[in-house]
């Protein structure tokens, strides 16, 4: 078969976009029928139903005894804030940033808490900023894996075991598929849509005794809405971590979120997840390295993200465009494989460099991104084969 040639097999599940991500095979609308509807979500039975997704959290994730962990209000965005608002201030803050989610907490606090101690540790999409200049006397900020780049930190070898201040990390994209060393995080945040497939709306917050200790002892200069507060009266409100939720959830999600977790344990847990993953980025990988028009936007392969992976269109023919034409082209190829119904999503994130962006979380199945491989080649022919034509 040529690349002109239309592949014959479709990806099963064309479900690829990196948040909200493909739900976990078999999944069926059938499982939200025990869902706690119509009652309070405070009554006995729903503070159950919330902590026993609290607990599975835990368990799946191997978090230490001496962690908690509780669900919060706005998605990853919502916990990574309040962690950010309750936390930071006390000494100065090393902030990282390579991508377009690590330069948002970068704005954020320059422009809204308006720190001034601060350094900002830069890198362009692709890359990671030095991160033997990190400062760990100092409270660190920084994202696990860049979703919009897919880059992530190799390791957590980096991280000063003997720190005096905190490290808080976005973990949304990387939470159950990559290795986190728990004992390196003082504060971790995700959400529930990422790796694991869940709906929208919730985010898990992560605190380690040491984040709970700095609650106990530091007050921020600066007032704190109600959704973002975890003290009163000084002492943590440990409720948040018993199922005592700030706002009111959807039960709904929280049922959708107890299945997922069923699956991920039914798979053989953590390890699984992360295996699966693995095996669905190298489809990809094994792919970019026999095909020479496109290329990982991750330039080295210790940092390459095995749930967001980003790609470059690198044929001459494109690059030689304006940006903006470049942008048109890989927008095409993912419209294209859209209208056949093969990959819905994956066009570049809208403030990254051009191109596209697969993702290969824990829930999609390496079968799928197999069949897909061929059909990004034929996207690829068409929609150039339209360019010299147009030349």
């Amino acid at each position: 078969m040529t690349n002109d040639a239309k592949p014959a097999v479709k990806p099963a599940r064309p479900h690829f976009s990196s948040g909200p991500c493909a739900k976990s095979p078999g999944w069926s609308p059938e499982v939200l029928s025990n869902a706690f509807l119509g009652r309070s979500h405070r009554a006995k039975e729903g503070k159950a139903r919330l902590k026993l997704a609290i607990d599975k959290t835990r368990k799946l994730l191997e978090l230490p005894e001496d962690y908690v962990c509780g669900i919060v209000p706005g998605s990853d965005t919502g916990a990574f804030e309040m962690a950010m608002w309750s936390l930071l201030g006390e000494r100065g803050v090393e902030a990282l940033a390579w991508e377009s989610f690590g330069k948002g907490w970068v704005a954020d606090i320059l422009k809204q808490l308006k720190l001034t101690d601060v350094r900002v540790h830069e890198a362009d999409y692709g890359f990671l900023p030095d991160l033997s200049k990190v400062d760990f006397d100092r409270d660190v900020v920084f994202t696990w894996n860049g979703t919009t780049s897919g880059v992530r930190v190799p390791d957590g070898k980096w991280i000063s075991a003997d720190r005096k201040g905190l490290t808080l990390v976005d973990a949304t994209s990387a939470a159950f598929a990559q290795e986190i060393d728990w004992s390196k995080v003082d504060v971790a945040t995700f959400s529930w849509q990422k790796v694991l497939g869940g709906e929208a709306a919730h985010g898990m917050l992560i605190l380690s005794p040491r984040a709970l200790k700095r609650l106990q002892t530091y007050t921020p200069p600066w007032p704190l809405p109600k959704v973002f507060r975890l003290t009163k009266g000084g002492k943590v409100i440990t409720g948040i971590f018993e199922g005592e939720t700030i706002n009111t959830p959807s039960m709904l999600c929280v049922e959708d979120y107890l299945d997922t977790l069923a699956w991920a344990e039914s798979i053989g847990g953590l390890k699984a997840l992360q295996a699966r993953a693995d095996a669905n980025a190298q489809v990809i990988f094994d792919w970019i390295e026999r095909t020479p028009w496109i290329a990982n936007l991750a330039r080295d392969p210790a940092t390459r993200s095995n749930t967001s992976v980003c790609l470059s269109i690198v044929d001459p023919a494109v690059t030689q465009l304006p940006v903006a034409e470049q942008w048109t082209f890989a927008k095409e190829i993912a419209a294209l494989l859209d209208k056949e119904g093969v990959a819905y999503d994956i066009a570049a994130y809208r403030e990254a460099p051009p191109g596209l962006r697969i993702w290969t979380g824990s829930t999609v199945e390496k079968s799928d991104l197999e069949a897909l491989m061929p059909w990004l080649d034929w996207a690829f022919a068409t929609v150039r084969a339209s360019l010299s034509k147009a030349a």
